[in-house]
């Protein structure tokens, strides 16, 4: 049953309504379920829906959620809004990426099995309560503990996707992001695995205009980043026409920074890392990003870049071994005029 639907759709006027979404149960017969906050506006509308974490050590979209929901009176709204704050709790509850019972990656798992593994629970009884439901649907995220960045945002164009690109752009422009990737479907050159299990590509698939925003570091409540999701979503729902004021061209970034290709910078030998460079920074061609101390005390540089990039993610925890990441970094971008979305 799609609860959340169901208490969207009623004619009862605007309310704010919390409950779970239930998975199943644990041994100890603790419930197997997924929070959720639902808001309905005093007409019907557009739904946006916010999808907090994914992974467990992904907090600050967590907190830029709840807030924004918290902000919100729904006497003044027109469409409804949605928070699922995790769709991980075990993965919350224990500070870590995957959760502890399967270890699968929750994000490459979607649409979910009902009779799979508990993640793939999870997926599935999320799943069923957002198709339908969500216009568009923001998967929060951010880059793991050992890594910081500036917030940017990831899409995808599934082969069979019914969702416009330029709505994807002009959804994501809200956010300022420093770049706006688009992710290869296939994972060359990026990630391994089944990225195709992602939960915004299975809302493309689904017809729901849905993507990533990355803000900053895991397991770390940082403000600015928090308040930049918070001026993303409002700009956002002031476009899809769920709270009053409509758009202005003051609240979408005029240019996108659209990278194409991406890849990652890994340590030849261990030792400490220091990096020459912030998150966010140009690299020329032939520069260094910074240097590997050895603990006898030899500097190595990191090679020099083939080519220019831009740092997407860079660590901050020094301490590296061999084949450990370094840089996530832009290698092919192009700067794009801002499209105007659809419902606009």
């Amino acid at each position: 049953m799609k609860q959340i639907q169901t208490w969207l759709r009623q004619d009862a006027g605007p309310a704010r309504s919390s409950g779970h979404i239930r998975a199943g149960s644990m041994a100890s017969g603790v419930e197997l379920r997924l929070p959720f906050i639902a808001l309905r506006g005093k007409s019907p509308g557009r739904t946006l829906w916010l999808h907090g974490q994914v992974h467990g050590d992904e907090i600050n979209g967590i907190v830029a959620a709840l807030r924004f929901a918290n902000s919100l009176d729904p006497a003044t709204m027109s469409g409804n809004l949605v928070v699922t704050p995790t769709g991980n709790p075990q993965a919350l509850d224990a500070r870590r990426k995957r959760n502890p019972y399967d270890e699968l990656d929750l994000d490459q798992t979607y649409p979910g099995n009902a009779k799979g593994m508990v993640s793939e629970r999870l997926a599935h009884a999320l799943f069923q309560e957002v198709e339908g439901v969500a216009d568009v649907l923001i998967n929060l995220h951010t880059m793991n503990p050992l890594f910081d960045s500036k917030p940017y945002s990831v899409y995808k164009t599934p082969p069979d996707g019914r969702v416009k690109e330029d709505d994807l752009l002009a959804a994501m422009a809200s956010f300022f992001p420093a770049l706006a990737c688009r992710m290869d479907i296939g994972g060359k050159g990026e990630l391994p695995g089944n990225i195709a299990g992602a939960l915004d590509y299975q809302c493309l698939k689904a017809g729901i205009c849905a993507f990533m925003v990355e803000l900053g570091a895991g397991n770390r409540y940082q403000p600015e980043n928090v308040e930049c999701a918070e001026l993303g979503f409002r700009s956002l729902a002031r476009s899809m026409g769920i709270l009053p004021g409509g758009p202005s061209p003051a609240d979408s970034a005029a240019n996108l920074r659209l990278v194409s290709r991406r890849g990652w910078i890994t340590a030849d030998e261990g030792g400490l890392f220091v990096p020459k460079y912030r998150p966010g920074n140009a690299v020329p061609k032939g520069a260094s990003i910074g240097d590997v101390i050895a603990l006898d005390g030899t500097v190595t540089p990191v090679p020099a870049f083939p080519q220019d990039g831009i740092l997407i993610g860079l660590r901050s925890d020094p301490v590296v071994h061999t084949g450990e990441r370094l840089a996530f970094v832009a290698w092919e971008w192009a700067d794009k005029p801002t499209p105007h979305a659809s419902w606009s």
